[in-house]
Parts: structure tokens; sequence; C-alpha cells
């Protein structure tokens, strides 16, 4: 209980601070643009056919990994199914 209402509040007291300075309100609209957009393309990726016989799951290592290197972090990814699967 003690760790929840710890991390509630430090998330919460994080946010006020990032939403104080306009440089950091900057990064975290591009943050959240990337993340929002890598989501929907993953899921136009899963659904719409254009890879066949692969998937790749919507969860936070997958979304970060696309945020992160964009184009070449989808290709990471089907290149690592490919290799394991």
């Amino acid at each position: 209980m003690g760790w929840g209402v710890l991390l509630v509040a430090s998330s919460l007291l994080l946010l006020i601070v990032l939403l104080r300075n306009r440089a950091s309100r900057a990064v975290l609209k591009h943050f959240v643009l990337h993340l929002v957009l890598a989501a929907v393309l993953l899921y136009v990726l899963n659904y719409s056919g254009w890879i066949e016989g692969y998937a790749i799951p919507l969860n936070p290592v997958t979304l970060g990994t696309v945020v992160l290197l964009g184009a070449p972090g989808i290709a990471l990814l089907l290149g690592l199914q490919w290799t394991v699967l």
C-alpha cells in the first residue's frame, strides 16, 4: 500500500514539474506524439495484412523500440521474431 501511494505521488509531482517548464512541455508533447504514432503504426501493420505470418504485439517494449528507432525498429522486431520463431 505504501509503495503504491509513493509511486502515484511521485508521478504526479514529476508531471507537475514537467508541465511547468515550457521546454519540458515541448519534449513531452513530442514524445507523446511519437508514442501515439508508433502505436497506430503497429496496429495498422498487424491488422492490415502487409506482413503476413507475423504479428508484433502492442506492449511497452515494442512501442519503446519503435519510438526510439522508428522504421528500423519495426524491421528489428520482425527480424527478431523471424529468428526466434
